[in-house]
């Protein structure tokens, strides 16, 4: 019985643990290889970037806050990026939800999600 239990709990938290990430493409379609996660730059703001750089998608995410926090947001962004090709994530804002929605979501079971903006872009090498 104990087994059974943890088996149900783990699949439980690695179900509400995703983070879903979407992209909107901007611009005519250029295919770009994908590039590896770890070297995908997060910039705070777009003056953060050095050279002349190309917007390639937004990328929107969102996590439910009893199973997710910032960091994780900010990695599967960078994760969608790379693989659109994008060697750069400018972000835009996460977004937490207010005490009070996360209290009526706990009172009444819903899922409560935080959420999350950037632009992927592919930054020019000099």
């Amino acid at each position: 019985m104990p087994r059974k239990c943890f088996v149900i709990l783990a699949c439980l938290v690695v179900l509400g643990s995703c983070v879903s990430v979407n992209a909107v493409r901007l611009g005519p379609s250029v295919y770009r290889p994908p590039v590896p996660t770890d070297q995908v730059i997060i910039y705070r703001t777009a003056d953060q970037v050095r050279g002349e750089y190309e917007e390639i998608a937004l990328l929107n995410a969102e996590g439910d806050t009893s199973f997710t926090n910032e960091s994780e947001m900010i990695e599967a962004m960078t994760k969608k990026a790379g693989q659109l090709g994008a060697n750069g994530i400018i972000l835009d804002a996460i977004s937490e939800p207010s005490a009070g929605t996360k209290l009526a979501g706990a009172v009444l079971g819903w899922t409560v999600d935080r959420k999350g903006k950037a632009v992927a872009i592919f930054v020019r090498k000099k």
